[in-house]
């Protein structure tokens, strides 16, 4: 598209933007006539056999996917959702494409300045195995033509659903339109929409070029929200709208779910060439702020939350608006084929306590090589290690231990009771006050031979720290975590749960079974800071007088924990039992 009328709006600060016994194979051959009148044959490579269980047809929709650590078009846990979803998809045998974005320079490299504090930075990414469709067009934002390419991750190469991604970094666009698939997540508010255009409008339009006649979208998040208006265009049918679209919301704050300004929307060409008049009639949005999530709602046949306390607080949450959809809860679930340690797991099948301690050890002491590398210090594999790793954002409170400085200096230099902690994990790279917790956190580590802060949290050093954690521990701020998922892959790697109870936690811990969690108090009638103040002190409390004594005076019953926990996270929070529930559930 020719954008430079529109750079004020999309250009700021540089930023830019098995299964069943009965299988039926499919095969997919695409013949697309572009507007110069070429032709190009594209044939789905690595066909893999449909499960008849699962023949209903669907385009899966997300920002991000964390796939394998190659494939760097992913920030945290929205992608390591959809990464494990097509990967069970793929084990399932499901008629299900992934449509995603592929970001240039993908959501940023976290590195470190001079004194060891964050520093962010951009690299160009390049995928060999990417494969080449031949598949382009065009579509409009800003009221513009804008050039979209669409490469295929095959799959063979990562064992997952075919995935689609979308490219406008292309000579055939200006700079501007080029930027769109630079950065996920860019901070630039038009630029966020012209995002947000692509991926809905892109992706259903590439769904039409290939013949891939969807009978359920899924919308992971609202970002793809404007395919919903795509298919009105096509359509012409509100209900026929409704039975199409399926929605997933991951935000159990409403503040939290994304609204822009109603008239940048339709400027930028967000609702497919509809008038504002239109847009509000159909959507019964009358205030200029434009809420996408509450759109989803209203334009979806169903949808679903990401744990059952999630969805009571969604239903809650939304259900004082006109028009939503049912709101149902699958809890979100992680792929335990490519999380899971087998060799732990056939040690636990096995009943051979020996050889399950001794992985679990080489397993630590192989992470903490990384740790060495990064920060010279030499931790002990023997040593009780608490693992807090995950995006860096304030209801998650990353710092929380350290808010009680006496029981903190106490628990560093306990000597009955040795500890180490290792911290992780990416704030978004304009979020100054998260980056600035990282940073105390590195400087407050300096103090210390037991405590460090790692960069570089993707699926590697994720896998690599949940095999390090002897408790991997998770505190947001109750109830505005609406599943948190790295507990499921860390029970996976032989590492307890200690979690404050939010999320899936509640669907999970039996304390002093499978992990410990703090108990809830009533979180309603608190202050933030007397919220703060009682799980600090719990947490402190609880280690203090139930895991560390467990760990350290009666291994016996904290391997058996573990066990608990390895067992029962295989059998509940396998993506294979969620990604079997959305077609049970969500798109039925």
């Amino acid at each position: 598209m020719n954008l430079r009328t529109a750079s004020k709006y999309a250009a700021s600060n540089n930023s830019f933007a098995i299964a069943s016994s009965s299988y039926q194979k499919y095969f997919f051959y695409l013949r697309l006539d572009y507007s110069n009148n070429n032709m190009s044959n594209f044939n789905f490579n690595g066909v893999y056999p449909i499960s008849e269980k699962y023949q209903k047809k669907v385009a899966y929709f997300s920002m991000e996917f964390a796939i394998h650590q190659p494939l760097k078009i992913y920030s945290g846990g929205l992608g390591f959702l959809s990464g494990s979803h097509m990967r069970s998809a793929y084990e399932l045998g499901q008629n299900i494409i992934g449509i995603g974005i592929l970001w240039k320079y993908g959501y940023y490299d976290q590195n470190r300045n001079a004194d060891q504090t964050m520093q962010t930075s951009w690299l160009e990414k390049t995928y060999s195995f990417l494969e080449d469709t031949g598949i382009k067009f065009t579509i409009k934002i800003h009221d513009a033509d804008v050039w979209v390419k669409a490469l295929y991750l095959n799959p063979k190469t990562f064992r997952t659903a075919p995935i689609f991604l979308l490219t406008t970094d292309l000579p055939e666009n200006d700079y501007v339109s080029q930027t769109i698939t630079h950065r996920l997540y860019d901070a630039n508010e038009a630029t966020k929409l012209a995002q947000y255009i692509l991926l809905g409008v892109g992706g259903a339009t590439l769904l039409d070029k290939i013949n891939f006649d969807a009978e359920k979208y899924h919308l992971n998040e609202a970002h793809a929200l404007p395919a919903a208006f795509y298919l009105l265009n096509k359509y012409k049918d509100v209900q026929k709208l409704k039975e199409k679209l399926v929605f997933t919301t991951h935000t159990p704050e409403e503040a939290g779910n994304e609204k822009h300004n109603i008239y940048l929307c339709q400027k930028m060409s967000y609702f497919c060439g509809l008038s504002i008049d239109e847009v509000r009639r159909l959507t019964g949005i009358t205030e200029d702020s434009f809420n996408h999530s509450l759109v989803a709602l209203r334009f979806a046949s169903k949808a679903n939350a990401v744990s059952k306390l999630h969805g009571e607080v969604s239903r809650k949450m939304w259900g004082k608006y006109e028009g939503i959809c049912d709101i149902i809860s699958i809890t979100n679930a992680q792929n335990w084929t490519y999380w899971a340690d087998k060799q732990m797991y056939r040690a636990f099948n096995e009943g051979d306590d020996y050889i399950m301690d001794d992985r679990k050890k080489y397993l630590k002491k192989r992470a903490f090589e990384i740790v060495a590398d990064q920060t010279g210090k030499i931790f002990d594999p023997n040593i009780f290690t608490i693992v807090w790793a995950r995006r860096f954002a304030g209801y998650k409170r990353a710092d929380l231990l350290l808010q009680d400085e006496a029981k903190f200096q106490q628990l560093i230099s306990n000597t009955k009771y040795p500890v180490q902690i290792i911290f992780a994990g990416k704030p978004y790279p304009l979020d100054y006050s998260a980056i600035g917790t990282f940073d105390r956190l590195v400087n407050e580590s300096k103090k210390y031979k037991n405590i460090a802060v790692l960069v570089g949290y993707e699926l590697t050093l994720s896998k690599r720290l949940k095999q390090a954690a002897d408790v991997w521990l998770n505190n947001p701020r109750v109830p505005r975590e609406a599943s948190g998922t790295s507990g499921m892959t860390a029970s996976m790697n032989g590492a307890v749960n200690f979690s404050t109870d939010d999320g899936w936690i509640p669907e999970f811990i039996n304390h002093g079974h499978n992990g410990f969690v703090v108990p809830k108090a009533d979180y309603a009638n608190m202050h933030i800071h007397e919220q703060d103040e009682y799980d600090v002190e719990t947490i402190y409390k609880i280690l203090e007088t139930e895991i560390l004594p467990t760990y350290y005076d009666r291994f016996d019953t904290w391997r058996q924990i573990m066990k608990n926990a390895m067992r029962d996270v295989r059998f509940q929070f396998d993506s294979n039992r969620m990604a079997s529930e959305y077609y049970d559930l969500l798109y039925r």
